[in-house]
């Protein structure tokens, strides 16, 4: 069946690219809702936006939405991971600013904050999207493809030439709690070089190492306070790229492999998907079936104690 929360939550913090402050509330919707974003600071107009794959604009440093007015919210991964891995199918996100709050980088402050709050289970199916056969996309920069299994799972592999991140892969199965065990508390990381390249063209003006952000200058790990894990680079990558995937608008039962993949590929990825015919099926959720998936059963003692 499909779940919402129990209640309202309310985050504040700073844009990642905008460093601006913004407030957000997360409500419960009624089951069939889906994932929406309402801009409360657009006051003329449409100001609601679909948490879908076909609102993506791509861009190579997060994923924006934008509905056909041309209202847009940004930085939305971290938190639609967060929906997926805790099984939260419907929800409206109130957001006074354009962009998602960075607030540690990683998804587990959302996913404290669910489970903490509580989650309801409705009276509707929970229909998911079963991959069928395989679907791949590639560019210059990498590739990624989708291919049938029982559950949800996921393989990802990076290469940085930088020696403190270096060649990283990583392969989980995301059922249950995995998720919340495994990635919510990843940060997002970048190269020095690329932090310079953004903050003089206007970006990351809201990230701070170690408080938001994980950065990497050659050998070294100029944030202080380390790594939360050995592998955090690439496993913020499989967080990025399951919050990606939750764009989808359900739930997928399949295999995922990303080779250097970024979010534009995994929502290249989602529209190979949906434009091949006999690609996937959507299908009714059975008891069994939602045992194979990111959210089901997870629970409050399952986040990692180091975040």
């Amino acid at each position: 069946m499909q779940t919402t929360l129990k209640a309202a939550l309310t985050f504040t913090g700073t844009g990642l690219h905008t460093g601006k402050p913004v407030r957000m509330t997360v409500r419960p919707a009624a089951a069939e809702t889906g994932i929406w974003f309402k801009r409360t600071d657009i006051l003329l107009g449409d100001n609601m936006i679909p948490a879908r794959y076909d609102s993506v604009s791509r861009t190579p440093l997060c994923t924006l939405l934008v509905n056909r007015a041309g209202a847009s919210v940004s930085t939305v991964e971290h938190l639609m991971a967060a929906f997926a891995g805790c099984g939260i199918h419907n929800a409206l996100v109130e957001i006074d600013g354009p962009e998602v709050p960075i607030l540690d980088g990683s998804s587990v402050e959302f996913v404290r904050a669910f489970l903490r709050r509580g989650l309801q289970a409705q009276d509707a199916p929970l229909r998911t999207i079963e991959v069928l056969k395989p679907v791949k996309v590639a560019t210059d920069a990498g590739w990624a493809c989708l291919s049938p299994s029982t559950g949800f799972s996921m393989a990802f592999h990076i290469s940085f030439p930088d020696a403190a991140i270096g060649t990283q892969e990583k392969q989980l199965n995301l059922r249950n709690g995995a998720f919340v065990r495994e990635l919510s508390d990843s940060r997002t990381f970048c190269r020095q070089s690329d932090v310079d390249a953004m903050q003089a063209n206007g970006l990351a003006l809201g990230g701070v190492p170690g408080e938001n952000a994980v950065v990497f200058d050659g050998d070294d790990i100029v944030s202080p306070g380390g790594l939360r894990h050995e592998d955090e680079p690439v496993r913020h990558k499989m967080l990025d790229a399951l919050g990606d995937l939750a764009l989808a608008g359900a739930p997928i039962v399949g295999h995922y492999e990303g080779h250097r993949a970024g979010h534009a590929i995994t929502n290249m990825l989602l529209h190979k998907l949906f434009e091949t015919p006999g690609a996937f099926r959507m299908i009714e959720c059975s008891a069994n079936m939602a045992e194979h998936l990111p959210g089901t059963g997870v629970t409050r003692g399952e986040i990692p104690q180091v975040a």
